[in-house]
């Protein structure tokens, strides 16, 4: 309880996890805010994936296909990695959850692209990486035990 874990997989099937004695550290250069399927699509062809909200709900049981419902509101936060044409249903953005590669398209989901659909193309973010290292330490609220 209270530590950050790592997991294998889903603990219910058989999977481990283990607390982590030592966290990365990732530092931004750049970032800010986008929205519409034009600037998003801008973003991902100049930097690559961008984060960005959308209605959960109605994707908790998606197994296949371009989802195209309204949504009600943002809820949760998904990587738009791309996009796409379906013959039959036209073009959709390429998104990865963080439900696992169990859900939806081995953790992927198609959602129509130009229509808003789930709430996806109002709040998107992105950000470039600056530093990232694997050697620092967990330190107490305070700061009192950090590495110089």
């Amino acid at each position: 309880m209270n530590v950050a874990r790592t997991c294998s997989t889903f603990p219910e099937s058989g999977g481990t996890c283990a607390g982590l004695s030592r966290y990365p550290n990732a530092t931004i250069a750049e970032y800010g805010s986008i929205s519409g399927a034009d600037a998003m699509a801008k973003e991902i062809y100049a930097r690559g994936p961008i984060s960005c909200g959308i209605d959960a709900a109605p994707i908790l049981t998606y197994h296949g296909g371009v989802a195209k419902m309204a949504g009600e509101y943002v809820d949760h936060v998904v990587s738009v990695v791309g996009w796409g044409n379906d013959p039959v249903d036209g073009p959709y953005w390429m998104v990865r959850n963080s439900w696992g590669e169990y859900w939806g398209l081995m953790g992927y989901i198609k959602v129509a692209k130009g229509n808003n659909a789930l709430h996806l193309e109002e709040q998107c973010s992105w950000a470039v990486p600056a530093n990232f290292t694997t050697e620092n330490f967990p330190c107490d609220e305070d700061g009192g035990n950090c590495p110089v």
